[in-house]
């Protein structure tokens, strides 16, 4: 069962420059559609005299969700040699964004693909790939008397709480990684009166 997946930590850039043109790489990361639109369009904004924006994401835990687009260069020139950087990587969650100023002079469907995946490479390589581990929202509903059992779980699986509603019916929201459901489930079952319900993670 898979447990974790890489992506990057935070935005990183690269640049790749073949006879005149400038290939701008960004690597950023996203976990949504809309996501990966609002930063298309900041980038856009930003490039606005660019010719090209070209693209490609990788989405999900399993990385099922990917799109590459070629953004008016050849077909297969720019986004599938993107795409195959995020991929070589091993990484999900991560939208990976090439713009091109033209330099004047054309570089051939071989010279384009070398260009795309070098900018995608180097702004991957430049940034800082971190594994995070899978993990599920639990809500716990419990009567205020097996509070202390209740976070002496918590503290000892270093479970992060979300949201919590202490009054006499007490209700807390946590988020718990895969690797530990098992023993949550198991220490839960031990506290009177607990009741688990597992969460829709968005």
């Amino acid at each position: 069962m898979i447990h974790s997946y890489l992506t990057i930590a935070g935005s990183s850039q690269g640049l790749y420059k073949e006879k005149g043109s400038k290939f701008l790489g960004y690597a950023y990361p996203v976990t949504t559609t809309d996501g990966v639109k609002e930063l298309l369009l900041n980038l856009q904004k930003l490039h606005h005299q660019a010719r090209h924006h070209c693209y490609a994401y990788v989405l999900g835990f399993d990385g099922q969700v990917y799109r590459s687009n070629d953004a008016g260069e050849p077909r297969h020139s720019a986004g599938d040699p993107i795409l195959r950087q995020i991929r070589a990587h091993n990484l999900t969650n991560v939208l990976v964004v090439v713009v091109r100023y033209f330099g004047g002079s054309k570089l051939g469907i071989g010279g384009l693909t070398q260009a795309y995946k070098e900018a995608s490479k180097s702004a991957i390589e430049n940034g800082k790939i971190v594994e995070k581990e899978l993990s599920e929202t639990w809500e716990l509903t419990f009567n205020y008397p097996e509070m202390n059992s209740v976070m002496g779980v918590i503290k000892e699986l270093n479970l992060n709480i979300l949201n919590q509603e202490l009054t006499t019916l007490c209700i807390i929201l946590l988020e718990v990684p895969h690797s530990a459901k098992d023993l949550f489930q198991e220490r839960c079952s031990r506290i009177k009166k607990v009741r688990l319900q597992p969460q829709a993670n968005s």
